[in-house]
């Protein structure tokens, strides 16, 4: 049987699936039969055809393992991929659909190659939430998207590309940070062509703003954008609140996803984000013990992917903290809906306490509007405890309006975090804020003076640099 027509066959299993599960049709027994079957396929699919798996699972019974004793199984973990390259495949990179790889700043660049099985099943949870939130926003016209992902060997334009294509949307691949097109370019891009939606990681929001303004361009009144779709880092509502303040979009989550596990989770027009359930079974794991907690509640995510394609991962980390809860959004949407916090190895400790990413930067920005952009530098304190220094890019910094808003958020956080806080109000802050997701959003925006310079902020430099060039 050809590749083409196994897909077409495998499809006519899924699509049928799926149309029930958009209208909510499933019963708990069609849930435990598909996840005990596809579970059971895509064991032996990486048993018989992946290297690593061969290896990882031998002396497994695959067969006897059910989506209750998954713990059975060992963990993969982002070591493993980067050690095993092409080994971690269940077929060879000429057998895949498309081949992309990580963006490899904090590590080797690793093979994400996707197949048609893995395209179709992915990308068609992003379109039909898309049609929701394009419902919601422009009812039945189609805006025009601008897509500003951070690299050609991403997964980024094609899957938003082919989304927007099937819902007969024009769209525009805008890469600010690419010197051939740079942040000029873009915001003439975005203007000319009346950009009304802009997918792009919640930095670039800001970073794009901060542009407009030193090229005399008002956000709010000078652009036709109405929506912000966001995905690749955190994206609290205090930080959304801020965006709007300055451009008078909103702010919406668009996807959570990776290049390795493909599209987990997709946005709603409620700020959640709906996990794509036929494709994965999910676990939380205390971080600190690696003990699962079963699929809902606070910790690491782990996934098991069903989709037998051409790289399925079976226990796989994240390394993100995340909350899993059973979907009582309210949106209309399906799937257990997860929020998340930000990466395990993101958590910070600030005086007596830890913080997570989501819990410092909602801190920082609750109450603020037309913040460009901010760091927090945490310095030891003479007495032994620490001390805050935060640096706030205010889009009307001028004298005693900045000291106002300055003091009041000094005060307000030295109360949040029981630790002295000062505030600095610039124009001028630390390039590594505009790195986003490129790395990590603790590289882009804590600076710990306590301990010394971590692989990930000297990546976040690099990338700093480069984002120079272009902006």
């Amino acid at each position: 049987m050809t590749t083409t027509a196994a897909n077409s066959l495998w499809l006519e299993e899924y699509l049928p699936f799926f149309d029930r599960y958009q209208t909510a049709e499933l019963t708990d027994e069609d849930w435990r039969a598909w996840r005990r079957n596809r579970l059971r396929t895509t064991l032996r699919h990486v048993r018989d055809r992946s290297p690593f798996y061969g290896r990882h699972l031998a002396g497994i019974d695959v067969d006897s393992v059910t989506p209750d004793t998954l713990d059975r199984l060992p963990f993969t973990t982002k070591d493993d991929l980067r050690r095993e390259m092409f080994d971690a495949l269940s077929g060879g990179p000429a057998q895949a659909l498309m081949y992309y790889e990580t963006t490899g700043t904090t590590g080797a660049s690793t093979p994400c190659p996707r197949d048609a099985k893995d395209v179709k099943t992915s990308n068609i949870h992003v379109e039909w939430a898309w049609r929701r939130m394009f419902e919601r926003y422009f009812g039945a016209r189609r805006p025009v998207i601008g897509l500003m992902g951070p690299s050609e060997l991403y997964a980024f334009g094609d899957t938003f590309g082919d989304v927007a294509q099937r819902l007969d949307a024009c769209h525009v691949k805008i890469w600010p940070e690419s010197p051939r097109v740079g942040f000029r370019k873009a915001l003439r891009l975005i203007r000319e062509l009346e950009v009304e939606v802009v997918v792009a990681a919640p930095a670039l929001c800001l970073n794009l703003a901060k542009a407009a303004l030193q090229n005399g361009l008002d956000p709010a009144r000078d652009f036709s954008v109405k929506l912000f779709c966001t995905l690749g880092e955190i994206c609290t509502p205090a930080f959304g609140e801020n965006v709007r303040s300055i451009w008078g979009a909103d702010v919406r989550p668009a996807l959570y996803g990776s290049q390795e596990a493909l599209s987990i989770g997709t946005g709603c027009t409620h700020d959640r984000l709906h996990i794509s359930q036929p494709n994965y079974l999910v676990e939380v794991l205390d971080p600190d013990t690696s003990v699962s907690l079963g699929g809902y509640g606070t910790g690491e995510l782990c996934l098991t992917m069903l989709i037998d394609g051409i790289k399925p991962l079976i226990r796989y980390r994240t390394g993100d903290l995340v909350v899993v809860s059973p979907n009582a959004c309210g949106c209309g949407g399906p799937g257990d809906v997860v929020e998340v916090l930000g990466r395990v190895a993101d958590r910070v400790r600030i005086g007596a306490n830890g913080y997570r990413p989501a819990q410092i930067e909602s801190s920082v920005l609750g109450g603020l509007t037309g913040c460009l952009g901010y760091q927090v530098v945490i310095d030891a304190a003479a007495d032994g405890g620490d001390r805050l220094t935060v640096h706030l890019d205010l889009r009307t910094p001028d004298g005693e309006e900045a000291g106002r808003l300055g003091a009041e958020t000094a005060a307000r956080l030295s109360e949040r975090f029981e630790v002295p806080v000062r505030v600095d109000v610039t124009t001028e802050l630390d390039p590594i804020t505009n790195t986003g997701a490129f790395v990590s959003w603790k590289a882009a925006r804590i600076r710990d003076n306590r301990v010394a310079a971590d692989a990930d902020a000297d990546a976040a430099r690099a990338v700093a640099a480069a984002h120079r060039v272009t902006s």
